[in-house]
C-alpha cells in the first residue's frame, strides 16, 4: 500500500525542465550611431535694400509668412525727391527751347517757300531743333532712371517662406546692400554633423531614423534620406542634408534625435531567455556550469546584443 502511494507521488511530481543550449556566433551588423540634428531652411534668402535712404515702412516682423515679390519694406531717399523736382523743371525749360526752335523751323522754312529765307536760314533753324528734341529725349531717359531708383526703394521678398530676422526699424538708415530681413524658405531639412572618421560612410540615398519630436531617448519613429553629403570637412566634421517628413512646423534650429549607420560591426544576439539578472547584475551560463557576467546591449523582446561577457562559439544554456 505504501509502495502505491510513492509511486503515484512520484508521478505527480513534475520532472525538472531540460536546459536548451545554443552556440553563439558573431555576425556583421549594422554600426548605428545617435547623434542630434538640426532643424534648417534648405535656403535660407536674405532681402537686401538695393538703394540707400531711411525706412519709412515695415510690413513685416519676425516669425510672418511672406510670399515672392511681396513688398516688406519702403524706403525713402528725400534727395531722389529733390532730384525729381529739380530734373522736371530741366525738362520743362527744355521743353520750351525745344518749341522756340521747331517755331524758329517753321518760320524759315516758310520764308525760304516765299523766296525770303535762305537755305542757311533753314539749316541751322533744323540743326537747332535737332539738338533741342534730343536733349529733351536725354532728360526723359534721366527721369526714367530716376523713377527707377525710387521704385527701388521698395525692398521685395525674393522668395516664398518665414521672415526669421529684421534687423532693421521704421525710421532706420540703411545703405545699398543692407539686409533688410532674413527669410527662410518654406523648405526645410536636417543638418548632420558627424565625426570626420565616419565620411567614408555616409552617401547621397541612405536611410536614417528620426526619433520622435521632443524626445531625448526614444525610438525611432520615422525614416529620412540623406539629401547631400558636403564635400568639404569643417572642424573635422562632415555635414550631410536629410530630407525628412513632417519637419515644415518645427522651429528653425530646432534639434532632433537621428540615427545613422556608420559602418558594420561584429555582434552576437542571442534570445533574452538565455539572459538572467541577479543582484543588478546580467548573467550568461554556460553549457560548462560556468556562470559568466555579460554587458547588454540594444535588443527587443525577444533578444538582446551582447557587448561583452560571451565569444564566438561559446555554448551557453537556458538557466
Amino acid at each position: 500500500m505504501r509502495f502505491a502511494f510513492l509511486f503515484a507521488a512520484a508521478l505527480a511530481t513534475p520532472l525538472p525542465a531540460v536546459a536548451e543550449s545554443l552556440v553563439v556566433h558573431a555576425e556583421s551588423a549594422p554600426d548605428e550611431k545617435a547623434i542630434v540634428a538640426t532643424v534648417e531652411p534648405a535656403h535660407e534668402l536674405t532681402a537686401r535694400a538695393r538703394i540707400g535712404g531711411t525706412i519709412a515702412s515695415l510690413s513685416v516682423k519676425e516669425g510672418d509668412r511672406v510670399t515672392a515679390g511681396q513688398e516688406i519694406a519702403v524706403i525713402a531717399d528725400e534727395k531722389l525727391v529733390l532730384q525729381r523736382q529739380a530734373l522736371d523743371s530741366r525738362i520743362q525749360s527744355q521743353q520750351s527751347q525745344r518749341d522756340k526752335a521747331k517755331a524758329d523751323y517753321d518760320r524759315a522754312v516758310e520764308l525760304q517757300k516765299r523766296g525770303v529765307g535762305t537755305q542757311v536760314q533753314v539749316d541751322a533753324t533744323k540743326t537747332a531743333l535737332d539738338v533741342a528734341d534730343r536733349t529733351l529725349s536725354a532728360m526723359g531717359s534721366d527721369r526714367g532712371v530716376l523713377l527707377q531708383q525710387m521704385k527701388e526703394g521698395a525692398t521685395l521678398a525674393p522668395g516664398a517662406g518665414r521672415v526669421l530676422k529684421t534687423p532693421v526699424t521704421e525710421g532706420s538708415v540703411v545703405l545699398p546692400g543692407e539686409t533688410i530681413a532674413t527669410i527662410a524658405e518654406d523648405h526645410y531639412i536636417l543638418r548632420l554633423q558627424l565625426p570626420e572618421r565616419h565620411a567614408r560612410f555616409m552617401r547621397a540615398g541612405d536611410v536614417v531614423h528620426i526619433g520622435e519630436r521632443g524626445s531625448a531617448a526614444g525610438g525611432a519613429s520615422k525614416e529620412g534620406k540623406v539629401r547631400i553629403v558636403y564635400p568639404e570637412i569643417q572642424g573635422g566634421r562632415v555635414i550631410a542634408d536629410v530630407e525628412a517628413p513632417d519637419v515644415g512646423d518645427y522651429f528653425v534650429g530646432e534639434r532632433t534625435r537621428v540615427t545613422v549607420s556608420t559602418g558594420e560591426r561584429q555582434s552576437i544576439v542571442i534570445p533574452r531567455a538565455y539572459v538572467y539578472r541577479r543582484a543588478g547584475v546580467d548573467y550568461a551560463k554556460l553549457k560548462d556550469g560556468a556562470e559568466v557576467v555579460i554587458q547588454l546591449g540594444s535588443g527587443n523582446e525577444k533578444s538582446v546584443e551582447i557587448l561583452a561577457g560571451l565569444e564566438d562559439g561559446d555554448e551557453v544554456v537556458t538557466p
